[in-house]
C-alpha cells in the first residue's frame, strides 16, 4: 500500500499545483493569524477551486469558534476540518457533528505519557495528525519543524487512522516511515525554503522519498 502524503500550509497557486502534480493525497490550507501561512477566506478559496478531486482538501484551525468555522466552511469546499489546538474530545465529537465533515485532530508527542491521548482523541475523530508537541514557550501549536522520538510510535495501533508529522524532510521522511509503519505523512515547513515559503522541488522530493519508501 503507497504511503499518502499531506503537504500542508500551502499559500500559492504555484504549489499547490506541485503538490498535486506530485500526488499529494492531501493539501492543507491554514486559518491561523499567528502562522506564517495563515490565508484570508478569500484567498483561500481561490487556491480550492483549483484543486481537482480526489485529492483531498484540509482546512487547519487553532482552536476556532462555530462562528470562525461557519465562515470557513460556508465559503470554501473542504474535505477535511483540522483541529490543532486544545480542542478537547468534546470539542472535536460536537465539530464533527455540527458539521458534517471528517475531523482530523492533531496530538503532541513528546514522551510516553503523551500517547494515552492518541486513545482518547482516536475514539471521537475520523484521523488522528501525530505531531511533536510544541515547547511551551512556542508561538505556534505546529508547522515549527521539530521532529520527536519515533520510537514512541513505532508499529502501535491507534483506534483510527493515524498521520505522522513533525520535522519531516525529504531526507528524513523514508527512514520515518519505515521506523514507525507510518502509511500516511504530513509535512509544512520541512518544505519550505524561508518561513510560509514552500518549494517546488523540495514538494516534489518529499513525495517521491515517501511514497518510495518500503
Amino acid at each position: 500500500m503507497s504511503v499518502r502524503v499531506k503537504i500542508c500550509g500551502l499559500t500559492s497557486p504555484v504549489h499547490v499545483a506541485a503538490a498535486v502534480d506530485a500526488g499529494a493525497a492531501y493539501v492543507g490550507f491554514v486559518f491561523f493569524p499567528k502562522s506564517p501561512r495563515h490565508l484570508s477566506i478569500a484567498t483561500a478559496a481561490d487556491l480550492v477551486a483549483a484543486v481537482p478531486p480526489g485529492v483531498a482538501k484540509v482546512a487547519l484551525t487553532v482552536n476556532a469558534t462555530n462562528a470562525e468555522l461557519d465562515a470557513i466552511t460556508g465559503a470554501v469546499p473542504l474535505d477535511m476540518l483540522q483541529l490543532h489546538g486544545s480542542e478537547s474530545p468534546e470539542r472535536v465529537a460536537e465539530v464533527r457533528a455540527r458539521f458534517g465533515l471528517p475531523v482530523m485532530k492533531a496530538v503532541g508527542i513528546a514522551e510516553e505519557a503523551d500517547l494515552a491521548a492518541i486513545q482518547t482523541y482516536g475514539r471521537v475523530a475520523d484521523q488522528l495528525l501525530i505531531d511533536a508537541k510544541p515547547p511551551k514557550d512556542a508561538a505556534h501549536p505546529g508547522g515549527n519543524g521539530l521532529a520527536f522520538d519515533w520510537r514512541l510510535v513505532a508499529r502501535k495501533y491507534w483506534p483510527c487512522p493515524w498521520i505522522l508529522a513533525g520535522g519531516l524532510t525529504p531526507e528524513n521522511v523514508a527512514t520515518a516511515i519505515r521506523l514507525t509503519g507510518a502509511r500516511q505523512v504530513d509535512v509544512s515547513s520541512g518544505v519550505e525554503i524561508a518561513p510560509g515559503v514552500k518549494d517546488e522541488a523540495l514538494i516534489r522530493a518529499f513525495i517521491a522519498a515517501a511514497t518510495g519508501a518500503t
